[in-house]
């Protein structure tokens, strides 16, 4: 099985990806890393900032990545805010009985009141250099996530009260029970 775990930036997406490797059991890819790796071996002239020529750049890597693992039956998380929306059409149909997709939202009331708690807590997992967490761009990115998991009809999690219950609800829509 492999889990494409998705969403907006700070909506957990690492923290959620440790959580499962220590309940599946699985390894954790993180496209945040490889990303980073490329851009500072050289592999690429685009830059942390440049998402849509990065998303571009990544998908071939990312479907490639995706298709070995499933060649090789290996089970796998992969997160990170550059899992294309339409990866469905990438991959045949057996393919995708294969592959589960979860975005994890903030709801706009959620995002309002835990603003400063998103903030402190944006580098729990990943260490950065910098936090680059601002409300506004938050909100019109939890909301276009929500709009394109619609679209495409995909798996997400709405979070509006309470984190911590993120982890019962990924758990139930990936048919895990623990």
């Amino acid at each position: 099985m492999i889990i494409l775990l998705s969403g907006a930036s700070h909506t957990g997406k690492t923290l959620l990806a440790q959580i499962l490797l220590k309940k599946l059991h699985y390894p954790s890819f993180s496209i945040d890393l490889l990303k980073m790796s490329l851009i500072k071996s050289g592999q690429t002239k685009l830059n942390a900032t440049e998402d849509k020529k990065l998303a571009k750049y990544l998908k071939p890597i990312l479907i490639a990545l995706i298709k070995t693992a499933i060649e090789n039956k290996q089970n796998l998380i992969i997160e990170g805010g550059y899992i294309p929306h339409n990866y469905q059409k990438y991959f045949s149909k057996k393919e995708r009985k294969q592959i589960a997709f979860l975005s994890l939202i903030m709801s706009k009331k959620y995002l309002k009141k835990h603003s400063k708690n998103i903030q402190k807590f944006a580098n729990i997992i990943e260490k950065r250099k910098s936090n680059d967490f601002n409300l506004k761009d938050a909100l019109k990115d939890n909301a276009k996530e929500l709009k394109l998991c619609k679209k495409h009809k995909l798996d997400y999690i709405l979070i509006k009260n309470k984190y911590k219950n993120t982890q019962k609800k990924a758990l139930k829509i990936l048919g895990k029970d623990f």
